[in-house]
């Protein structure tokens, strides 16, 4: 499987997806740390990748996704954003509205 079809298929097969530097316990990086604190808060399970030992889907994901930065949050096959997107929804509440009515991941 090519890396374009792997970043579909994580996609398509998780509802809450994060790409992010490190993993949720060990965040790599400030904003990947600001965001899975986020999604933390909203209560809901999320799937992540970590993009530093996957360096094919690092090199990837900004072109197929149209949007240069990490981390990255899809739901439900749609990219919200990054770290400020996320953080600014979160505190309008309306991060917490489109995670509740997606469901668990």
């Amino acid at each position: 499987m090519d890396t374009i079809e792997t970043i579909k298929d994580q996609i398509s097969n998780n509802t809450i997806l994060l790409y992010m530097k490190g993993s949720p316990n060990q965040p790599q990086c400030g904003f990947s740390a600001r965001t899975v604190e986020v999604l933390m808060a909203c209560g809901e399970r999320f799937a992540y990748v970590d993009i530093l030992s996957n360096p094919d889907i690092r090199a990837t994901l900004p072109e197929y996704a149209n949007w240069p930065t990490f981390p990255q949050l899809w739901i439900d096959g749609e990219l919200i954003g990054g770290c400020d997107i996320v953080s600014e929804m979160f505190d309008s509440g309306e991060l917490q509205t489109l995670i509740k009515d997606k469901g668990p991941a």
